[in-house]
């Protein structure tokens, strides 16, 4: 009985050492080790890749967000604020996402097919009002040169980039908007346009965070 007792006290002992052991390894000597590689190798993307101006941290150049005005008294779904480039639909409209807000917790798509009278009749609601938002006087927008990405969102809902053609059909309205020229406008999209990741994934692409805080010091500036 004794021996019994004995031995079964001595795999508790090496259970629970094995376990106290394992715990600060794995659980704190390696997660300080991996996050003090990184903030060596790239602070920028350990820190969440944050998007700064004006001195202080406007957003992750990793994440959509939504730039829109500030909600009036009783009103539920907020309108676009127009002096900004705007990022791919969050709100409902033409999108293919369930995200409302660019809320983390909200990524997801809700899987309609293309046929699908709800996000046809979403995506149509959505080219209405980006030939409304960015038609100016001189300058209308054609319903054909809508591009995909105007009117769906991407299957995250939290797609920080748009197409160089998105970019390129709103340089009118903001321009306009900001008191500035089409043409400076037009050659701050092209500076912040990112090519193929090396030189054959994906396509060229704009982010929408980093385009517009180059415009606020644009703007300021001007």
């Amino acid at each position: 009985m004794n021996t019994s007792v004995t031995a079964t006290a001595r795999l508790l002992g090496a259970g629970l050492r094995a376990l106290l052991v394992l715990t600060v390894v794995t659980g704190i000597v390696y997660p300080l080790a991996v996050t003090g590689i990184a903030q060596g190798l790239f602070p920028g993307r350990a820190n969440g890749s944050e998007t700064e101006s004006g001195g202080r941290v406007v957003g992750s150049s990793l994440i959509g967000q939504a730039y829109n005005l500030p909600l009036k008294d009783g009103q539920e779904t907020p309108e676009p604020d127009l002096q900004w480039f705007q990022g791919r639909p969050a709100n409902g409209l033409g999108t293919n996402s369930v995200n409302t807000q660019y809320e983390l917790i909200l990524s997801g798509a809700t899987n309609r097919s293309a046929d699908n009278a709800e996000l046809v009749a979403w995506v149509r609601a959505a080219r209405a009002a980006v030939v409304e938002d960015n038609s100016v006087p001189g300058y209308t927008v054609d319903p054909a040169d809508v591009p995909a990405d105007a009117v769906t969102s991407s299957g995250s809902g939290l797609d920080p980039h748009i197409s160089p053609e998105y970019a390129e059909l709103q340089v009118h309205r903001v321009a306009e908007r900001n008191g500035l020229s089409a043409a400076r406008v037009r050659e701050l999209v092209a500076a912040h346009t990112e090519g193929r990741t090396l030189g054959f994934l994906g396509e060229p692409r704009v982010n929408v965070l980093e385009l517009n805080v180059a415009l606020k010091e644009l703007a300021a500036g001007h």
